[in-house]
Protein backbone atom coordinates (compact mmCIF):
# COMPACT_ATOMS: atom_id res chain seq x y z
CA UNK A 1 0.00 0.00 0.00
CA UNK A 2 1.47 3.49 -0.86
CA UNK A 3 2.58 5.65 2.05
CA UNK A 4 2.49 9.26 2.58
CA UNK A 5 5.87 10.78 3.28
CA UNK A 6 5.48 14.18 4.23
CA UNK A 7 8.66 16.60 4.80
CA UNK A 8 8.81 20.20 6.36
CA UNK A 9 10.73 22.44 7.82
CA UNK A 10 9.66 21.34 11.71
CA UNK A 11 7.73 18.54 12.65
CA UNK A 12 4.53 18.93 14.85
CA UNK A 13 4.47 15.90 18.12
CA UNK A 14 1.18 14.03 17.45
CA UNK A 15 -0.26 15.33 21.05
CA UNK A 16 0.31 18.76 19.68
CA UNK A 17 -1.28 18.52 16.22
CA UNK A 18 -4.53 17.14 18.17
CA UNK A 19 -4.83 19.76 20.78
CA UNK A 20 -6.01 23.00 18.50
CA UNK A 21 -2.61 24.55 19.60
CA UNK A 22 -0.99 24.05 16.54
CA UNK A 23 -1.73 26.02 12.92
CA UNK A 24 -3.85 24.64 10.34
CA UNK A 25 -0.85 22.96 8.46
CA UNK A 26 -0.03 20.98 11.00
CA UNK A 27 -3.37 19.83 11.53
CA UNK A 28 -3.67 18.86 7.99
CA UNK A 29 -1.11 17.18 8.06
CA UNK A 30 -1.71 15.25 11.13
CA UNK A 31 -4.86 13.79 8.95
CA UNK A 32 -3.14 12.94 5.71
CA UNK A 33 -0.79 10.73 7.53
CA UNK A 34 -3.59 8.84 9.82
CA UNK A 35 -5.57 8.40 6.74
CA UNK A 36 -2.54 7.16 4.41
CA UNK A 37 0.14 6.12 7.28
CA UNK A 38 3.52 7.09 6.64
CA UNK A 39 6.21 9.15 7.82
CA UNK A 40 6.77 12.91 8.48
CA UNK A 41 10.64 13.84 8.47
CA UNK A 42 11.91 17.21 9.50
CA UNK A 43 14.13 19.41 11.83
CA UNK A 44 13.55 18.43 15.40
CA UNK A 45 13.92 21.94 16.43
CA UNK A 46 16.69 21.36 18.52
CA UNK A 47 20.90 22.63 17.96
CA UNK A 48 23.84 20.38 18.48
CA UNK A 49 27.31 21.37 17.78
CA UNK A 50 27.50 19.07 15.04
CA UNK A 51 23.75 17.84 14.45
CA UNK A 52 22.64 14.55 14.78
CA UNK A 53 24.84 11.59 12.90
CA UNK A 54 20.81 9.71 12.71
CA UNK A 55 16.94 10.93 12.81
CA UNK A 56 15.35 10.35 15.87
CA UNK A 57 12.35 7.80 14.86
CA UNK A 58 9.39 6.85 16.86
CA UNK A 59 5.34 5.57 15.92
CA UNK A 60 2.46 6.61 17.09
CA UNK A 61 -0.14 5.31 15.49
CA UNK A 62 -0.39 4.97 11.73
CA UNK A 63 2.91 7.41 11.93
CA UNK A 64 6.72 7.45 12.07
CA UNK A 65 7.94 10.81 13.32
CA UNK A 66 11.75 11.17 12.12
CA UNK A 67 13.65 14.27 13.23
CA UNK A 68 16.51 15.39 12.56
CA UNK A 69 18.65 17.74 14.66
CA UNK A 70 20.86 21.02 12.85
CA UNK A 71 24.11 22.47 14.44
CA UNK A 72 24.04 26.33 15.34
CA UNK A 73 26.02 26.84 11.81
CA UNK A 74 23.15 25.21 9.79
CA UNK A 75 20.36 27.14 11.71
CA UNK A 76 22.12 30.58 11.18
CA UNK A 77 22.78 30.06 7.71
CA UNK A 78 20.08 27.52 6.17
CA UNK A 79 17.43 29.13 8.55
CA UNK A 80 18.26 32.44 9.68
CA UNK A 81 19.76 32.91 6.50
CA UNK A 82 18.51 31.98 2.94
CA UNK A 83 15.44 31.13 4.19
CA UNK A 84 14.42 33.95 5.90
CA UNK A 85 17.16 36.81 5.02
CA UNK A 86 16.91 36.27 1.25
CA UNK A 87 13.90 34.18 -0.03
CA UNK A 88 11.24 35.36 2.64
CA UNK A 89 11.45 38.74 2.00
CA UNK A 90 11.91 38.39 -1.67
CA UNK A 91 8.87 36.12 -2.13
CA UNK A 92 7.21 39.14 -0.16
CA UNK A 93 8.08 41.72 -2.73
CA UNK A 94 10.64 43.48 -0.28
CA UNK A 95 13.50 43.63 -2.03
CA UNK A 96 14.68 46.51 0.46
CA UNK A 97 14.81 43.89 3.13
CA UNK A 98 16.66 41.17 0.75
CA UNK A 99 20.21 39.99 1.34
CA UNK A 100 22.21 37.74 -0.78
CA UNK A 101 25.61 35.97 0.40
CA UNK A 102 26.88 32.31 -0.92
CA UNK A 103 27.90 31.43 2.73
CA UNK A 104 23.60 31.32 3.16
CA UNK A 105 23.32 29.67 0.10
CA UNK A 106 25.58 26.75 1.04
CA UNK A 107 23.94 26.29 4.26
CA UNK A 108 20.70 26.15 2.58
CA UNK A 109 22.16 23.76 0.06
CA UNK A 110 24.09 22.09 2.86
CA UNK A 111 20.95 21.58 5.11
CA UNK A 112 18.66 20.07 2.17
CA UNK A 113 21.32 17.53 1.28
CA UNK A 114 21.67 16.56 5.27
CA UNK A 115 17.77 15.85 4.88
CA UNK A 116 18.04 13.89 1.64
CA UNK A 117 20.64 11.94 3.31
CA UNK A 118 19.03 11.04 5.90
CA UNK A 119 15.52 10.63 4.25
CA UNK A 120 16.32 8.73 1.85
CA UNK A 121 16.61 5.33 3.92
CA UNK A 122 13.37 5.55 5.54
CA UNK A 123 12.05 5.56 1.48
CA UNK A 124 10.05 2.70 0.07
CA UNK A 125 9.81 2.90 -3.92
CA UNK A 126 6.13 3.42 -3.73
CA UNK A 127 6.03 6.23 -1.49
CA UNK A 128 4.52 9.39 -2.22
CA UNK A 129 6.66 12.15 -1.38
CA UNK A 130 4.76 15.47 -0.09
CA UNK A 131 7.80 18.66 0.49
CA UNK A 132 6.29 21.59 2.31
CA UNK A 133 7.48 25.23 1.61
CA UNK A 134 10.33 27.45 0.88
CA UNK A 135 13.15 26.20 3.22
CA UNK A 136 12.88 23.13 1.21
CA UNK A 137 12.70 23.76 -2.95
CA UNK A 138 16.08 21.67 -3.36
CA UNK A 139 15.21 18.74 -1.59
CA UNK A 140 13.22 16.51 -4.59
CA UNK A 141 16.76 17.45 -6.73
CA UNK A 142 19.16 16.31 -4.22
CA UNK A 143 17.05 12.74 -3.50
CA UNK A 144 16.73 12.45 -7.66
CA UNK A 145 20.76 12.88 -7.52
CA UNK A 146 20.55 10.06 -4.65
CA UNK A 147 18.65 7.59 -7.34
CA UNK A 148 15.05 8.24 -5.74
CA UNK A 149 12.18 8.24 -8.37
CA UNK A 150 9.22 8.35 -6.14
CA UNK A 151 6.53 10.83 -7.04
CA UNK A 152 7.19 13.74 -5.48
CA UNK A 153 5.03 17.40 -4.70
CA UNK A 154 5.91 20.55 -3.52
CA UNK A 155 3.69 23.27 -1.83
CA UNK A 156 4.62 26.83 -1.28
CA UNK A 157 2.62 28.38 1.47
CA UNK A 158 4.37 31.72 0.64
CA UNK A 159 3.49 33.91 -2.78
CA UNK A 160 5.78 33.48 -5.86
CA UNK A 161 6.69 36.72 -6.66
CA UNK A 162 5.66 38.61 -10.16
CA UNK A 163 8.97 37.94 -12.80
CA UNK A 164 10.39 41.55 -12.63
CA UNK A 165 11.07 40.51 -9.06
CA UNK A 166 12.25 36.98 -8.84
CA UNK A 167 15.09 38.09 -11.05
CA UNK A 168 16.39 40.34 -8.32
CA UNK A 169 17.41 36.59 -6.71
CA UNK A 170 20.86 36.00 -8.00
CA UNK A 171 20.94 32.26 -8.48
CA UNK A 172 17.22 32.68 -9.86
CA UNK A 173 17.32 29.95 -12.08
CA UNK A 174 18.89 27.77 -9.95
CA UNK A 175 15.66 27.64 -7.39
CA UNK A 176 13.43 27.08 -10.52
CA UNK A 177 15.50 23.97 -11.93
CA UNK A 178 15.19 22.63 -8.40
CA UNK A 179 11.47 23.18 -8.14
CA UNK A 180 11.16 21.40 -11.88
CA UNK A 181 12.54 18.01 -9.83
CA UNK A 182 9.42 17.26 -8.62
CA UNK A 183 6.45 15.79 -9.98
CA UNK A 184 3.73 18.45 -8.70
CA UNK A 185 4.36 22.12 -7.68
CA UNK A 186 1.40 23.63 -5.66
CA UNK A 187 0.72 27.26 -5.00
CA UNK A 188 -1.69 29.02 -3.52
CA UNK A 189 -3.20 31.04 -6.23
CA UNK A 190 -2.92 31.34 -10.01
CA UNK A 191 -1.48 34.62 -9.32
CA UNK A 192 1.39 32.74 -8.27
CA UNK A 193 0.99 30.31 -11.02
CA UNK A 194 1.25 32.64 -13.83
CA UNK A 195 4.56 34.27 -11.83
CA UNK A 196 6.12 30.53 -12.20
CA UNK A 197 4.49 29.83 -15.72
CA UNK A 198 6.21 33.33 -17.12
CA UNK A 199 9.86 32.27 -15.93
CA UNK A 200 9.57 28.73 -17.68
CA UNK A 201 8.25 30.82 -20.54
CA UNK A 202 10.21 33.63 -20.87
CA UNK A 203 13.66 33.12 -19.08
CA UNK A 204 13.98 29.22 -18.99
CA UNK A 205 12.71 28.59 -22.59
CA UNK A 206 10.65 26.25 -21.64
CA UNK A 207 6.53 24.99 -22.72
CA UNK A 208 3.47 25.41 -20.60
CA UNK A 209 0.54 23.69 -21.71
CA UNK A 210 -2.77 24.63 -20.77
CA UNK A 211 -3.41 22.52 -18.32
CA UNK A 212 -0.21 22.82 -16.70
CA UNK A 213 1.84 20.53 -18.04
CA UNK A 214 5.41 21.94 -17.71
CA UNK A 215 8.52 20.78 -19.76
CA UNK A 216 11.78 22.61 -18.38
CA UNK A 217 14.94 21.89 -18.06
CA UNK A 218 14.93 18.21 -19.43
CA UNK A 219 11.85 17.69 -17.25
CA UNK A 220 7.99 17.33 -17.13
CA UNK A 221 5.88 18.26 -14.39
CA UNK A 222 2.71 19.61 -13.68
CA UNK A 223 1.79 23.15 -11.72
CA UNK A 224 -1.71 24.47 -10.26
CA UNK A 225 -3.16 26.46 -7.82
CA UNK A 226 -4.52 24.84 -4.67
CA UNK A 227 -5.43 27.59 -1.97
CA UNK A 228 -5.21 26.09 1.55
CA UNK A 229 -7.51 26.78 3.75
CA UNK A 230 -8.98 25.72 7.53
CA UNK A 231 -10.90 23.23 9.21
CA UNK A 232 -14.17 25.20 8.83
CA UNK A 233 -16.79 22.86 11.10
CA UNK A 234 -13.90 22.78 13.70
CA UNK A 235 -13.14 26.37 13.69
CA UNK A 236 -16.85 27.06 14.15
CA UNK A 237 -17.54 24.39 16.90
CA UNK A 238 -14.74 26.02 18.82
CA UNK A 239 -16.10 29.68 18.01
CA UNK A 240 -19.81 28.48 19.54
CA UNK A 241 -18.14 26.71 22.54
CA UNK A 242 -15.97 29.73 23.33
CA UNK A 243 -18.59 32.35 23.92
CA UNK A 244 -18.90 31.43 27.50
CA UNK A 245 -15.70 30.66 27.81
CA UNK A 246 -13.35 32.90 31.25
CA UNK A 247 -11.77 34.33 28.46
CA UNK A 248 -14.38 35.64 26.27
CA UNK A 249 -16.30 36.64 28.64
CA UNK A 250 -13.56 38.64 30.47
CA UNK A 251 -12.98 40.38 26.90
CA UNK A 252 -16.64 41.04 26.32
CA UNK A 253 -16.79 42.90 29.71
CA UNK A 254 -13.33 44.74 29.53
CA UNK A 255 -15.22 45.95 26.55
CA UNK A 256 -18.46 47.78 28.33
CA UNK A 257 -20.82 47.84 24.90
CA UNK A 258 -18.07 49.34 22.68
CA UNK A 259 -17.35 47.46 19.13
CA UNK A 260 -14.26 45.02 18.98
CA UNK A 261 -11.82 45.65 16.00
CA UNK A 262 -9.43 42.76 15.71
CA UNK A 263 -6.51 41.88 14.05
CA UNK A 264 -4.19 38.53 14.83
CA UNK A 265 -0.98 38.25 12.96
CA UNK A 266 2.39 36.74 13.43
CA UNK A 267 4.65 39.60 14.13
CA UNK A 268 6.68 39.86 10.52
CA UNK A 269 6.84 43.02 8.71
CA UNK A 270 4.60 41.81 5.45
CA UNK A 271 1.56 41.51 7.86
CA UNK A 272 0.90 45.26 7.14
CA UNK A 273 0.80 46.08 11.00
CA UNK A 274 2.46 49.52 10.79
CA UNK A 275 -0.31 51.18 8.04
CA UNK A 276 -2.88 48.98 10.08
CA UNK A 277 -1.81 50.72 13.15
CA UNK A 278 -1.64 54.17 10.99
CA UNK A 279 -5.18 53.94 9.23
CA UNK A 280 -6.95 52.94 12.68
CA UNK A 281 -5.29 56.43 13.85
CA UNK A 282 -6.71 57.98 10.94
CA UNK A 283 -10.07 56.57 11.59
CA UNK A 284 -10.13 58.31 14.91
CA UNK A 285 -9.22 61.41 13.34
CA UNK A 286 -11.44 61.67 10.81
CA UNK A 287 -14.51 59.76 11.95
CA UNK A 288 -14.47 61.10 15.54
CA UNK A 289 -17.83 59.57 16.50
CA UNK A 290 -15.85 56.30 17.07
CA UNK A 291 -13.62 58.00 19.83
CA UNK A 292 -14.45 55.88 22.96
CA UNK A 293 -16.68 53.49 21.28
CA UNK A 294 -14.62 51.48 19.66
CA UNK A 295 -11.47 49.26 20.81
CA UNK A 296 -9.32 47.76 17.93
CA UNK A 297 -7.46 45.02 19.69
CA UNK A 298 -4.17 43.66 18.02
CA UNK A 299 -2.75 40.23 18.85
CA UNK A 300 0.94 39.64 17.45
CA UNK A 301 2.83 37.20 18.93
CA UNK A 302 6.61 37.34 18.29
CA UNK A 303 8.89 35.59 15.70
CA UNK A 304 12.52 35.25 14.90
CA UNK A 305 13.13 37.02 17.04
CA UNK A 306 17.36 36.72 16.35
CA UNK A 307 16.49 38.48 13.50
CA UNK A 308 17.05 42.52 13.06
CA UNK A 309 14.33 43.44 10.76
CA UNK A 310 12.19 41.49 13.48
CA UNK A 311 13.26 43.61 16.43
CA UNK A 312 12.92 46.17 14.50
CA UNK A 313 9.62 46.23 13.46
CA UNK A 314 8.17 45.29 16.93
CA UNK A 315 9.91 48.34 18.44
CA UNK A 316 8.10 50.38 15.93
CA UNK A 317 4.67 48.99 16.30
CA UNK A 318 5.28 49.75 20.60
CA UNK A 319 6.22 53.06 19.36
CA UNK A 320 3.12 53.59 17.14
CA UNK A 321 0.65 52.00 19.37
CA UNK A 322 2.46 54.64 22.54
CA UNK A 323 1.14 57.44 20.16
CA UNK A 324 -2.10 56.63 19.06
CA UNK A 325 -3.12 55.88 22.72
CA UNK A 326 -1.31 59.00 23.74
CA UNK A 327 -3.44 60.86 21.61
CA UNK A 328 -6.75 59.30 21.82
CA UNK A 329 -6.71 57.95 25.32
CA UNK A 330 -9.57 58.81 27.68
CA UNK A 331 -9.45 58.06 31.67
CA UNK A 332 -12.10 54.70 30.53
CA UNK A 333 -10.78 53.81 27.08
CA UNK A 334 -7.74 52.81 25.77
CA UNK A 335 -8.38 52.66 21.90
CA UNK A 336 -5.52 50.11 20.86
CA UNK A 337 -4.69 46.99 22.95
CA UNK A 338 -1.53 45.61 21.05
CA UNK A 339 -0.43 41.82 22.56
CA UNK A 340 2.71 40.58 22.00
CA UNK A 341 1.52 36.79 23.24
CA UNK A 342 -0.05 34.10 21.34
CA UNK A 343 -3.32 32.40 22.44
CA UNK A 344 -4.40 28.54 21.27
CA UNK A 345 -7.18 28.64 18.23
CA UNK A 346 -9.70 27.88 20.94
CA UNK A 347 -9.54 30.92 22.50
CA UNK A 348 -8.82 32.97 19.44
CA UNK A 349 -11.92 31.44 18.08
CA UNK A 350 -13.73 33.01 20.96
CA UNK A 351 -12.12 36.42 20.34
CA UNK A 352 -12.71 36.36 16.76
CA UNK A 353 -16.34 35.43 17.34
CA UNK A 354 -16.80 38.74 19.68
CA UNK A 355 -15.43 41.12 16.74
CA UNK A 356 -17.34 43.29 14.52
CA UNK A 357 -14.34 44.08 12.19
CA UNK A 358 -11.73 41.53 11.59
CA UNK A 359 -8.97 43.34 9.96
CA UNK A 360 -6.95 41.32 7.81
CA UNK A 361 -4.32 43.91 5.89
CA UNK A 362 -0.43 42.56 5.05
CA UNK A 363 1.31 43.96 2.39
CA UNK A 364 1.86 40.58 1.06
CA UNK A 365 0.48 37.08 1.72
CA UNK A 366 0.37 33.64 0.29
CA UNK A 367 -3.59 32.89 1.58
CA UNK A 368 -3.70 33.99 5.18
CA UNK A 369 -5.65 31.86 7.32
CA UNK A 370 -7.31 34.25 9.49
CA UNK A 371 -9.33 35.33 7.32
CA UNK A 372 -10.93 32.57 6.85
CA UNK A 373 -10.68 31.52 10.57
CA UNK A 374 -12.52 35.10 11.66
CA UNK A 375 -15.36 33.90 8.94
CA UNK A 376 -16.11 30.53 10.38
CA UNK A 377 -16.13 32.09 13.57
CA UNK A 378 -19.07 34.53 12.87
CA UNK A 379 -22.52 34.41 14.24
CA UNK A 380 -24.84 33.60 11.58
CA UNK A 381 -27.25 35.59 12.64
CA UNK A 382 -25.14 38.91 13.77
CA UNK A 383 -22.25 37.96 11.76
CA UNK A 384 -19.32 40.60 11.63
CA UNK A 385 -17.10 42.10 8.99
CA UNK A 386 -14.18 41.06 7.51
CA UNK A 387 -11.53 43.92 5.57
CA UNK A 388 -9.03 41.65 3.67
CA UNK A 389 -5.97 43.34 1.96
CA UNK A 390 -6.04 42.99 -1.84
CA UNK A 391 -2.54 41.22 -1.63
CA UNK A 392 -3.34 38.33 0.74
CA UNK A 393 -4.14 34.81 -1.03
CA UNK A 394 -7.73 34.61 0.66
CA UNK A 395 -9.21 37.62 -1.28
CA UNK A 396 -9.05 35.53 -4.74
CA UNK A 397 -12.09 33.58 -2.46
CA UNK A 398 -13.75 35.73 0.07
CA UNK A 399 -15.52 37.45 -2.57
CA UNK A 400 -18.04 39.15 1.03
CA UNK A 401 -14.66 40.76 2.38
CA UNK A 402 -14.49 44.46 2.09
CA UNK A 403 -11.11 44.96 -0.28
CA UNK A 404 -8.55 47.39 1.23
CA UNK A 405 -4.87 48.40 -0.24
CA UNK A 406 -3.22 48.39 3.01
CA UNK A 407 -0.71 51.13 1.25
CA UNK A 408 -3.82 53.69 1.35
CA UNK A 409 -3.65 54.78 5.16
CA UNK A 410 -6.60 56.85 4.03
CA UNK A 411 -8.70 54.47 2.22
CA UNK A 412 -8.18 51.40 5.02
CA UNK A 413 -9.30 54.36 7.24
CA UNK A 414 -12.60 54.78 5.55
CA UNK A 415 -12.57 50.68 4.73
CA UNK A 416 -13.07 50.44 8.75
CA UNK A 417 -15.77 52.73 8.93
CA UNK A 418 -17.46 51.25 6.28
CA UNK A 419 -17.63 48.32 8.08
CA UNK A 420 -18.20 49.07 11.74
CA UNK A 421 -21.38 51.02 10.33
CA UNK A 422 -22.71 48.17 7.76
CA UNK A 423 -26.33 46.79 8.25
CA UNK A 424 -27.10 43.79 9.42
CA UNK A 425 -28.84 42.75 6.11
CA UNK A 426 -25.68 43.68 4.15
CA UNK A 427 -23.49 41.57 6.57
CA UNK A 428 -25.16 38.39 6.23
CA UNK A 429 -25.19 38.60 2.86
CA UNK A 430 -21.51 39.26 2.34
CA UNK A 431 -20.77 36.68 5.57
CA UNK A 432 -23.46 33.77 3.84
CA UNK A 433 -21.33 33.98 0.21
CA UNK A 434 -17.82 33.89 2.18
CA UNK A 435 -19.25 31.18 4.81
CA UNK A 436 -20.57 29.00 1.99
CA UNK A 437 -17.33 28.75 0.09
CA UNK A 438 -15.51 27.95 3.07
CA UNK A 439 -17.36 24.70 3.77
CA UNK A 440 -17.56 23.38 0.44
CA UNK A 441 -13.47 24.02 -0.17
CA UNK A 442 -12.04 23.30 3.57
CA UNK A 443 -8.69 21.98 4.69
CA UNK A 444 -9.84 18.06 3.77
CA UNK A 445 -10.31 19.75 0.46
CA UNK A 446 -6.79 21.44 0.26
CA UNK A 447 -5.58 17.72 1.25
CA UNK A 448 -7.33 15.74 -1.08
CA UNK A 449 -6.89 17.82 -4.32
CA UNK A 450 -3.47 18.25 -4.16
CA UNK A 451 -2.43 14.15 -2.80
CA UNK A 452 -5.19 13.02 -6.07
CA UNK A 453 -3.45 15.46 -8.20
CA UNK A 454 -0.04 13.79 -7.24
CA UNK A 455 -1.23 10.44 -7.33
CA UNK A 456 -2.11 10.64 -10.62
CA UNK A 457 1.56 11.84 -12.19
CA UNK A 458 3.49 9.48 -13.49
CA UNK A 459 6.56 9.43 -11.44
CA UNK A 460 9.77 11.15 -11.87
CA UNK A 461 8.81 12.07 -15.50
CA UNK A 462 11.77 12.84 -18.05
CA UNK A 463 11.66 14.27 -21.68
Amino acid sequence: MTRLVVVSNRVTSPRQARSGAQGGLAVAVQAALEDWGGVWFGWSGELRDTGAEEPTVFRSGQVTYATVDLSSQDYEEYYNGFANRTLWPLFHYRLDLTEFSRRTLSGYQRVNQLFAERLRPLLRDDDLIWVHDYHLIPLAEQLRHAGCRQRMGFFLHIPWPALEVFLALPNHREIVHALCAYDLVGFQTDNDVRGFVNYIKLEAGGEVDPDGTVRAFGRRLRVAAFPISIDTARLAGFAREAVFARQTVRLRESLRGRKLMIGVDRLDYSKGLPQRFRGYEQLLEHYPENRGRVVFLQIAPPSRQDVPEYLQIRRQLEATAGHVNGAYAEFDWMPLRYLNTGFSRRILAGFLRLATVGVVTPLRDGMNLVAKEYVAAQNPKDPGVLLLSRFAGASAELDGAVPVNPYDVEGTAGAMQAALSMPLEERRERWESMYRRLETHDVDYWRGAFLDALSAMEPAACE
